[in-house]
């Protein structure tokens, strides 16, 4: 019934400047004086230029996002393996909203606007009223390290804790590679096991459960899908995402603790799935713990 299908950014270079002055040939034309100037005619005076060897550092090649992306849906079973395009995955942020022009952090909470609502997942049979939720827009950082502008829908009590959240999360440099309200046509789409949407508002029960999730109430985030996945008994989720289930090898975008991530979320009072023991859900945040 349920799935959060993402997408996606870019590449960011650095310049520097040079500074003023004279010039060698000018050192080298100072005219010479004195007993040094009155050498024996015929005498050859030579000097060696120093040599400097550079090697070529090539330049590193763009993000990009592989064209099959999903649209392969998964056949039943599994496990499946992670595509070597997705082992690291590292994929560009496609903005759906405009980046920060001075690349810093920024954060607006509002009322959910109505043209944000019809696109979500809302409806009047979630166990959240609409003017209980507050929308939310936080800069990130996406894997091509640059800032990007995502947006939530989170429920009210929770949308000035979280703009703290990931203000931290900015400032650890944290790479997200998508962070956009859940839509009804993602939450439908067919499982091609390779969704990395970072979202708070989905109205939809919990995995395996006809119980309300803690996000069918903003009341929880999923960060970095893909690689922070959900495991149980062997499943996977996403599908794709099986080498993430080996955590000691950590790679960007991957929760682990101590690096900051867990702590920021622990410090608004917010539990994290991979501390349970079964299943373990990597990508979750609540505020209840569960």
């Amino acid at each position: 019934m349920l799935s959060v299908v993402a997408g996606l950014g870019l590449l960011v270079a650095a310049a520097c400047g040079d500074g003023g002055g004279g010039t060698a040939d000018d050192a080298g034309r100072a005219e010479t004086t004195g007993p040094a100037a009155e050498r024996a005619e015929g005498t050859t005076t030579t000097s060696a230029e120093p040599t400097t060897t550079t090697t070529a550092v090539p330049p590193t090649p763009p993000l990009t996002r592989p064209d099959w992306l999903g649209t392969r849906v998964l056949p039943p079973g599994g496990p499946h393996p992670t595509p070597p395009e997705l082992d690291p995955r590292r994929l560009p942020t496609v903005d759906v909203l405009p980046p920060p022009e001075d690349g810093a952090f920024h954060a607006t909470i509002e009322p959910v606007p109505p043209e944000v609502a019809a696109r979500s997942t809302w409806q009047p049979g979630c166990p959240v009223a609409l003017e209980d939720l507050r929308y939310v827009t936080v800069t990130f950082w996406g894997f091509d390290d640059r800032p990007h502008t995502g947006e939530m829908l989170v429920h009210r009590d929770a949308a000035e804790p979280l703009t703290r959240v990931f203000r931290r999360l900015f400032e650890l440099r944290f790479p997200i590679e998508d962070m956009r309200v859940t839509s009804v046509e993602e939450l439908n789409a067919p499982n091609t096991g390779d969704a990395n949407a970072t979202a708070a508002f989905v109205c939809r029960p919990t995995r395996g459960s006809s119980r309300w999730s803690e996000h069918a109430y903003g009341l929880a985030v999923d960060v970095n899908p893909f690689q922070n996945p959900y495991v149980k008994d062997g499943d996977v989720t996403p599908g794709l995402a099986t080498s993430y289930t080996d955590r000691s090898d950590v790679r960007p975008g991957m929760i682990v603790p101590g690096a900051g991530v867990v702590e920021a979320f622990a410090e608004i009072g917010w539990g994290w799935g991979g501390a349970w023991d079964d299943p373990k859900d990597h990508m979750h945040f609540s505020a209840a713990g569960r």
